[in-house]
Formats: structure tokens, sequence, C-alpha cells
């Protein structure tokens, strides 16, 4: 499905939106309640990724695929390889069979895991026959995806004697890290960061009563409307729930970078308000995103609709997501008229005051592709290609944009 937006504006009047719970959140405590079944979980994602999250869990069959879904590829590695007396391929989309999983595999093999490789090695699909696994000590290079440290530390307090995980090099996207740390918490599991070791204490909760824990609503998905707000005139207010001052989601920093494209953010009891407090030009804008990298796509998208000069760092990881991001943005970006340069890890793109009309955005199968886009349509026409590959992580994407004043087609 193709999308044409056309040239829109959205009224100054106050826009409530419900977004839904983090998928990051979701997918950790989907695991987590696998594992510990007196967990009950309110506001999960609705994300396709969440959605078959909680399919392959509950799924006896023997090849499970998880289509491309990454953080469950990820955290189902290690779930399955713990799962005694199961055996399971593990698949996925053809972009799926591209990502690497060779370090997870090996730390798990570590352990004591039982995990082979049926095409090409280092990639899925994974022949993981479940096993007790009786070592805990592991060491992990840590600036690849914070999800492989994830997914350790999410089946660690089954694990016979707990996990002592020694992390090598510099550590990526350290508040996903602590995202989980703080869900095991919250259950009950006790945990220790100090420098570059953390240890997870093996604990069965066995509690007689339910436990509930309530997702909070998903920042990246939050960003675009960040994004909106601030491509729109000031005075523009949107309200978005639920969320919180003190998140656990890497992403609410947000709050901060967008201050610089001249966004206000008001927290009130279980809501957020944007507001477009002043216009921004002639900076040059300077964000190093090596702890919150999924909004990288929408900064340079905002920079680029108000002109402005951006430099991004800390992107290394965004060349392994569901299409190498760096060279998509680029490949995008230069369609609308943008001059950008990108190397492994950094994005810069020059001040344009010229946004070309009517092109056509390619989304590589990349939902933030897709979102990131798509605040455009405040400036110039545009269209998206496979505009429903959004339901990855937020399926009312755009029926959201339309309630706001967005013209689609």
């Amino acid at each position: 499905m193709n999308l044409k937006l056309h040239k829109s504006e959205i009224a100054l009047k106050a826009h409530s939106l419900t977004i839904t719970g983090s998928k990051s959140e979701s997918n950790r405590l989907l695991l987590l309640q696998a594992l510990h079944p007196e967990l009950d979980i309110k506001n999960v994602s609705n994300s396709d990724d969440s959605v078959l999250m909680q399919k392959a869990l509950a799924s006896k069959e023997t090849v499970v695929d998880i289509h491309h879904a990454g953080t469950a590829m990820r955290f189902l590695t290690a779930y399955f390889s713990m799962q005694e007396n199961r055996d399971v391929v593990l698949t996925g989309s053809s972009r799926m069979k591209e990502r690497p999983m060779s370090i997870l595999v090996e730390a798990l093999q570590q352990l004591g895991a039982d995990i082979s490789y049926t095409e090409n090695p280092g990639f899925p699909p994974l022949k993981i026959k479940g096993k007790k696994l009786t070592k805990h000590k592991v060491t992990l290079k840590a600036n690849v995806s914070s999800q492989y440290i994830s997914a350790l530390l999410l089946i660690a307090s089954k694990l016979e004697n707990g996990l002592e995980l020694t992390l090598e090099g510099q550590i990526t996207s350290i508040p996903y890290i602590n995202m989980t740390l703080s869900l095991l918490n919250q259950i009950g599991i006790e945990t220790t960061f100090i420098e570059n070791v953390i240890t997870v204490t093996s604990k069965n909760l066995q509690q007689t009563t339910t436990q509930e824990l309530t997702v909070e609503s998903d920042w990246s998905s939050v960003s675009y409307f960040y994004s909106i707000v601030a491509l729109s005139k000031v005075g523009t207010l949107i309200e978005l729930s639920s969320y919180k001052k003190n998140s656990l989601q890497g992403d609410s920093v947000l709050v901060d970078i967008y201050k610089s494209f001249g966004v206000e953010t008001i927290f009130l009891t279980e809501t957020i308000q944007l507001k477009k407090v002043n216009k921004v030009k002639d900076v040059k804008l300077n964000f190093n995103l090596i702890k919150s990298p999924d909004i990288a796509q929408t900064i340079a998208v905002t920079a680029f609709g108000l002109g402005l000069e951006c430099f991004l760092t800390g992107l290394h990881t965004l060349k392994i997501k569901e299409t190498d991001r760096l060279v998509g943005l680029k490949t995008e970006l230069e369609k609308l008229g943008a001059t950008v340069e990108i190397t492994e890890e950094t994005l810069h793109l020059k001040a344009s005051q010229k946004i070309n009309n009517n092109i056509a955005i390619d989304t590589y199968h990349d939902h933030r592709m897709a979102m990131a886009f798509a605040p455009l349509a405040l400036k110039t026409s545009l269209q998206i290609n496979d505009a429903k590959v959004v339901s990855k992580s937020y399926p009312t994407f755009w029926e959201d944009l339309k309630s706001i004043g967005f013209l689609t087609e």
C-alpha cells in the first residue's frame, strides 16, 4: 500500500491522542511473564513485534517464524535455549536472515546452550536444542546491540546460578540495559551493574498473588509528534498519553532534544503536552544519539524540514536495523533536495531551504523510515511507499495523523 500525503496544516487547537504501550518494555515483560507466570501485564503494545512475540511464546510448533521482529529474534534465542527437552528452529524474514546473531549465540554457548546455524554461519535461522544451562559467567562484546545483553539478562533469574556478565568495549544504548534491569528489580529480582560487570541473582519468584505491571506508552512513537509540532506554527499543541517524567525509555531524551526545535514538553498527571513555543533558524544542531539511535531518522527529517544544519553521531547500530538506516536516510533525504554526508556512525545534514515536491519515499521494510518522513507533509506533498509497514510498531499511525488534520489518499 502506497499512501499519498497532501500538503497539510494542523489546527492550533489542542489535539489528544493515546499511544500504545512501549514495544521495548512490552517485549521484555512478555518474556519475563513466560518465565514468571504470576505477572499480569497491562497496556501491552499492539505493535506487530509484540504480537509476534506473544504468538511465539505461546507456540508449540517446532519452527517459529518471527518475520521482521529483531527484538523477538534476540530475546527468543535466549528463551528457547533454556527450555529443557524442546527443539526449535527460529527463523524470520529475508532481511532477518541478514542480521547478525553470532555474538549472542556465542555468549549463550558459553553458558552451555546448544545452538547451530541451519543456513549461513552467524545468521538466522537458528536450530536451538533447549537444555538446562548450568554455567553462569559469560563475556560479551558490548558495542553492537544492547538487545544481546538484555536477552541474557532476561533469562538470568531462571539460570541455576544466576548470571555474571562482563561487557567488553564501549557499551551501546545503556538506557535499554537499565530498562531491563529496572524491570527485573520491579518484579523482585536483584541485580548489580558496576563498571562493566552486570550480575543477576537466580530467583524463582513463586508468588501466591498476581503482580500487575503497566507498560508506559512508547517514547519512540511519540517522536513523530515532536517532529509534527516542531514543523507546525507557534502555538500548536498536542496532548498524548500515557507518559511518565521518570521514564525507563532512553528515547525520553526527546524532551531535551526538541527544545532545540522550539518544542516545550509539559508533564501532567498521566499525559504530556507538546507545544511549539518559538521558531528556530540559523543554528547548527549537534546530537550524540548513542543512547537513543531509534530517533535519528526523526531528528534528521525535522532538521531538514526546518532548513537547519544537523550533525548526528553515535549511529553505528543503524547499519544492522530493518534496513541500513544511514544509507536509507541519505538516499531519501537527497530525493527531497537535501545534501547529506554519512560515515559508519555519523550523519551530516547541510542546511537547505528547498524541499522538492511530490517525492515518493521508499521505506525499505522499515517502519521508522515511513513514520519519520510523514511529518514533512506539513511542508510539501509526498508519497510513502509500503505505508502499511508502520504496523511493526504503531499500527494506528496513519489514522492518528488523519485525526489531527493530515490529508491522505
